[in-house]
């Protein structure tokens, strides 16, 4: 296993100038990948369990308005998600019926007002997808460029040998299939998270929506009940 190691280890310090760039260029790509890797399986995860933990308090039964002032004074991090599509929906509303604004007017607003923090809350949920999605596309052509590259050069090197065999050119071949092992490598778990969290993210954005028309039905009904 070791002698393994130390011969690949070799096939990368052997390599050309051209193809240790691409190597290091995927490798570069690796670890950014699997930093956001990371970060949006941390980031989703909590989304989610913030989801279902406010959802539960929010069916409970309990007034709106003390719902509401549970969250004054938390910070703007605390209060991302569906805590705050709802109070944003519901300051909304309760600034515009304490001006005494016709309640289609209110309605209108409150909805307006929970559409863009929904929409912010999709991007939050989407940010770094896109790059993991690039990493999955690109890598595989960015190391078979290198290993096409290793290849041309060791094909070239034949020329000035009196003898040509599978011995001279078998060391720059295996250094060249190194950067396609290495764009595969970059590119699997990439385009892996990027399916996973692309799915979660349309997911919660549709319970966003579906949390969004929820309540607007609640405060529709409050907003007319006290107009009649």
């Amino acid at each position: 296993m070791v002698e393994n190691q130390l011969s690949i280890w070799q096939l990368i310090m052997d390599a050309g100038i051209l193809v240790k760039f691409v190597m290091a260029l995927l490798l570069l790509m690796s670890v950014s990948s699997w930093f956001f890797i990371v970060q949006r399986g941390l980031y989703q995860a909590r989304a989610k369990n913030a989801y279902k933990a406010f959802e539960a308090q929010f069916w409970s039964g309990g007034d709106l308005t003390q719902l509401y002032r549970q969250g004054n004074g938390r910070s703007a991090e605390e209060l991302d998600g569906i805590e705050g599509i709802f109070r944003a929906g519901f300051k909304e509303f309760t600034r515009l019926k304490q001006e005494g604004v016709d309640p289609d007017a209110i309605m209108e607003g409150t909805q307006r007002a929970m559409r863009v923090v929904r929409a912010r809350e999709d991007e939050k949920l989407e940010a770094y997808l896109s790059f993991l999605a690039s990493v999955a596309s690109v890598s595989p052509y960015i190391g078979l460029f290198g290993t096409v590259w290793g290849i041309m050069n060791s094909f070239r090197g034949l020329a000035t040998q009196s003898q040509a065999t599978l011995a001279v050119v078998a060391p720059g071949i295996s250094e060249a299939l190194v950067a396609t092992a290495m764009g595969l490598f970059a590119a699997i778990p990439a385009v892996l998270a990027y399916n996973r969290f692309a799915a979660n993210a349309e997911s919660l954005s549709g319970r966003y929506e579906t949390f969004s028309e929820e309540f607007s039905s609640i405060l529709h009904r409050q907003a007319h009940s006290k107009s009649e």
